[in-house]
């Protein structure tokens, strides 16, 4: 049978390698071109999150009888993207395979940044019914398939790259995206919704930082083809570190590593939602200050994340990652029975729950990301970390923000405090489990 030549970025990807071979990428360049892409990728993931709850509830769920299930409906649109993001680790697995690594990014983040750019174009429902509903939601699904592709394996060469006593510290620089992301798109929707009118915010203000988000996009993709297209990046492929493999064949190897992994970072993921996008909705639906005012304070908030975030780096090279994700897990328990009250006390106890929360989920979501991919073995990790953060994120945080307003509204705020410490539990288990193995096996590291 003939063989079929296959067009791929691989053999361009590695003429460029050859190219900068005189010109390594030191750990600082990847650790940028890592907070870039994660920036990019979370700037776009809250410029979503965020219009969950000022905008897609009256301009395309306006038909629901009243603002506390248009914004749940909202919710769970947002979910789509946690459920879909998986399959697009196992499509763009295969196109990494077959096609290299540089194509599947740049078809992930044209379809990520494209999906965003189309929500801007959005019409309501007043104007088309409920084929605004199924678009929002086919646009949804388009990024949460497009960040199954995004997995670059950046963060994976930066921790390999890593000196093994600063191996914390290493680990919590990609996490500095989400804060920053967070706090990118906290500005733009806090100005618009502060400056316009309602009717103009609702019309034509939300629409603009979608178009942002597409031009965020195309700068973070041509930093990270940069890395991709390194040297160092081809040598931990060589060593088959970086290597793409069968989804299927990678649960098979190493299934009850992947469920592990899924469960640790619980804690972090759960509190992650409970302190962006589900508070916002719960001012916005409750009162206690204005939605503006609100989002100025989260900006605050994510502030004291990035400091608590590079604290967390401290920490952990001092104490190991495993002890520093219980103590975090430890902390968001007990802020778990606070937490409710400080929310439902006015202005002051809110901005004290954002202040507080960032902080405490900061110190956990540091060192939340490939919590277990060291137990992976070499073949594997790039495609087991990936898959493990797809089914952390769904279990995690997917569907956060509709649970806790759903059993908030319904039964009393007292009840995210048993979400949170939910998650708590469940990150301590794993990671007892996970200590239990190590001790009784030969693992392939540890977390």
């Amino acid at each position: 049978m003939p063989v079929v030549a296959i067009p791929s970025s691989t053999s361009a990807e590695n003429d460029v390698r050859h190219m900068y071979e005189d010109k390594p990428v030191s750990p600082g360049n990847i650790a940028i071109g890592v907070v870039i892409g994660r920036m990019s990728e979370f700037f776009d993931f809250f410029v979503y999150g965020l219009a969950s709850v000022l905008v897609f509830p009256r301009l395309v769920f306006s038909f629901a009888p009243d603002p506390v299930t248009a914004t749940l409906y909202s919710f769970a649109v947002f979910s789509l993207a946690f459920l879909a993001r998986p399959v697009g680790s196992v499509v763009f697995m295969w196109i990494d395979r077959v096609y290299g690594r540089g194509t599947k990014l740049t078809i992930a983040l044209l379809i990520l940044g494209g999906s965003t750019a189309s929500i801007a174009f959005l019409p309501g429902y007043q104007s088309i019914g409920m084929w605004s509903v199924a678009l929002l939601a086919l646009f949804r699904m388009g990024q949460g398939f497009a960040l199954g592709g995004a997995w670059d394996g950046l963060a994976s060469l930066l921790a390999m790259n890593a000196p093994k006593n600063r191996r914390g510290w290493y680990a919590m620089i990609p996490q500095l995206g989400a804060p920053i992301g967070f706090a990118m798109a906290s500005m733009l929707f806090g100005y618009f919704v502060a400056n316009l009118s309602s009717e103009d915010f609702l019309s034509w203000g939300w629409r603009f930082p979608f178009f942002v988000a597409f031009a965020i996009n195309v700068v973070a993709l041509f930093a990270r083809l940069r890395i991709v297209a390194s040297k160092e990046f081809g040598t931990q492929l060589e060593n088959h570190e970086l290597e793409a493999q069968p989804i299927l064949e990678t649960i098979n190897k190493h299934g009850r590593d992947i469920l592990l992994g899924a469960f640790v970072p619980l804690a972090s993921f759960a509190m992650f939602h409970l302190v962006t996008i589900f508070p916002l909705s719960w001012v916005t639906l409750y009162g206690g200050q204005s939605p503006a005012s609100f989002l100025f304070v989260q900006i605050a908030g994510a502030v004291v994340g990035v400091m608590t975030i590079i604290l967390s780096g401290m920490l952990a090279d001092r104490i190991g990652r495993r002890g520093q994700l219980m103590i975090g897990a430890i902390i968001i328990a007990i802020f778990s029975f606070t937490a409710p009250f400080l929310l439902d006390a006015g202005p002051a106890g809110q901005d004290a729950f954002i202040i507080i929360g960032f902080g405490i989920l900061g110190l956990s979501f540091g060192q939340a990301s490939g919590s277990v991919s060291f137990r992976f073995s070499q073949g594997y990790r790039y495609t087991g970390a990936a898959f493990t953060s797809d089914l952390a994120w769904l279990l995690g945080a997917g569907f956060a923000p509709l649970v806790a307003l759903g059993l908030a509204s319904n039964f009393g705020i007292i009840f995210i405090g048993g979400y949170l410490i939910s998650g708590a539990i469940c990150t301590l288990l794993a990671l007892g489990v996970s200590r239990a193995l190590d001790n009784s096996s030969d693992s392939a590291g540890t977390v």
